[in-house]
């Protein structure tokens, strides 16, 4: 009985295919390496970001909320389109300071802008310069208190209540005419849930 010849080496794979070289068998560990770093690695760095981003978020949102006071800054866009404070382009000496609870919420602002400004202030949110009464301080001690505002005698005052159906906020206006160039304004809007 005769041994067949082999053909094959016999590191051969069954399929006939000679041996894999060695430079590239560590190729495609690398390759397979560093897709695997790639899959696992992406994913890990964006929760690590999304991670802190949301932490800081969350730190701001806590500093706002404990905050007492006005606080030297514009209200956020959407802040100022919920209590409909669209506050003129141009603006200075901006405040606000934000109150919630089960009952209402309250964002009260304050203002220096031009003359015109206060014009076109009035218009947005539905009054004009007609409806401000003279002499009238139109927010409550209670408010002026929250925030600590003075409304002092010796200032020319002018102030309105515009009144809307719920949801949309109530508000109560009130400007320091003063310096007829610069009014100054006070606004508390306050919405119900």
């Amino acid at each position: 009985m005769t041994v067949p010849h082999q053909t094959t080496s016999p590191d051969a794979d069954p399929a006939g295919k000679p041996p894999e070289g060695r430079r590239r068998m560590i190729g495609r560990r690398w390759l397979t390496a560093i897709v695997i770093v790639l899959l696992i690695g992406i994913p890990a760095g964006y929760l690590v970001v999304s991670a802190e981003q949301s932490r800081d978020s969350g730190r701001d949102k806590e500093a706002e909320s404990s905050a007492t006071g006005l606080r030297d800054y514009w209200p956020s866009l959407m802040k100022r389109r919920i209590f409909e404070v669209p506050i003129p382009a141009g603006s200075s000496r901006v405040s606000y300071f934000e109150t919630s609870n089960w009952k209402s919420s309250r964002l009260y602002v304050q203002f220096t802008t031009s003359a015109a400004n206060l014009d076109d202030f009035l218009l947005h949110v539905g009054s004009s310069r007609d409806r401000l009464e003279p002499g009238e301080v139109t927010i409550t001690g209670r408010d002026a208190d929250v925030v600590g505002w003075h409304f002092p005698d010796a200032h020319d005052w002018a102030g309105t209540t515009i009144h809307r159906e719920d949801p949309r906020p109530t508000q109560n206006i009130t400007v320091d005419f003063t310096d007829p160039a610069a009014p100054r304004v006070y606004v508390v809007s306050t919405t119900t849930p």
